[in-house]
């Protein structure tokens, strides 16, 4: 069993100043593994990577039709985002629509990333709300997958239906029994897996539009609300927003605590995940795009991929002393 290896170099003036290590693996439509960088049996938490994993039971159970949902609310499912008001909009009014409110979420409040918002709450010297966490749009979908099902309020307890059935989803698709959960900052339970298995899980996806059960057909509409909504997957100024919108939607980003980052790849039938050992986003944002410009579906030259890939590094007075970058293992 190999350890984690070499996978970005932080340079200030002529020395190597960091290096962030960690694991990826990139899988085949079969599951298998084309190239992988470090232990694919590393054992990870995929913490908000896996989101729309945790979005395949609100399909395939039928609350989604159920409660009309569109692509919109599929891609929150999925998000995390930045609280912005095109976010905090659509889950006030998703929680409406299912007659409950911030105090039915179980996410805790948080304060928002989006500055405007932020500041706006600051201003009137209001506290901020569970809707402004970056996971309410999940939180929405356990909702509403728990009215569905009838369950009680405490949606995110690991013995709560709509747990269970997460945690069905993900050994199925990881082809993994979980050895283990943790609580995620969001407060559900975040499932455990090798590198390998969740870069298997997300194989699924990115070949799911081959087939036509039930579970494939949830999955593309998961997918293709992703690529449709890259700025409520996160937000302006973010990876997955940017990223998305440089390779024109043919491709399903997701980022999570931790430095965990997932790609899907319909065209291609690939999947990439990518876990960085000392939790750097710097690094796993860099660690991606490089291994996505590697596969031939991220522009080296494009203003996203170079601010995410190889970003230069710079002081309080803005003056540029050294830069970031994957180093060649992955180049």
């Amino acid at each position: 069993m190999s350890g984690p290896v070499d996978m970005v170099e932080v340079w200030r003036g002529n020395l190597l100043e960091s290096i962030h290590q960690g694991h990826a693996v990139v899988c085949d439509e079969a599951g298998e593994i084309v190239e992988a960088w470090g232990d694919p049996e590393a054992v990870i938490y995929p913490r908000s990577s896996c989101k729309m994993i945790q979005a395949l039971p609100l399909i395939e159970s039928g609350a989604a039709d159920a409660y009309n949902l569109t692509s919109d609310h599929l891609a929150l499912a999925c998000a995390s985002h930045n609280a912005a008001a095109i976010h905090n909009d659509l889950v006030s009014a998703w929680l409406s629509d299912l007659g409950l409110s911030d105090d039915d979420l179980r996410c805790g409040p948080q304060t928002p990333r989006d500055a405007e918002v932020r500041d706006a709450l600051i201003k009137i010297d209001q506290s901020p709300c569970q809707i402004h966490n970056n996971c309410s749009g999940k939180h929405a979908g356990f909702l509403t997958l728990n009215k569905h099902l009838g369950g009680g309020p405490d949606y995110e307890k690991i013995d709560h239906p709509v747990q269970q059935a997460n945690l069905a989803a993900f050994e199925e698709l990881t082809g993994e029994t979980s050895p283990a959960f943790g609580i995620d900052g969001c407060s559900a339970p975040n499932h455990a897996c090798t590198v390998h298995g969740f870069a298997r899980s997300l194989a699924f996806f990115a070949t799911a539009q081959d087939r036509s059960d039930t579970r494939s057909k949830a999955a593309v509409q998961l997918v293709d609300a992703m690529t449709k909504h890259p700025e409520l997957v996160a937000g302006e100024g973010r990876a997955c927003t940017e990223l998305m919108r440089a390779m024109d939607g043919n491709v399903a980003l997701k980022t999570g605590a931790e430095a965990v980052f997932s790609a899907i790849i319909p065209e291609k039938r690939l999947s990439v995940a990518v876990k960085i050992t000392d939790g750097a986003f710097r690094a796993s944002e860099a660690a991606v795009a490089a291994i996505l410009v590697k596969l031939g579906v991220l522009d080296l030259s494009h203003p996203a991929t170079i601010k995410r890939m190889t970003p230069t590094v710079t002081n309080w007075r803005g003056l540029e002393v050294g830069h970031i970058r994957p180093t060649a293992a992955l180049r």
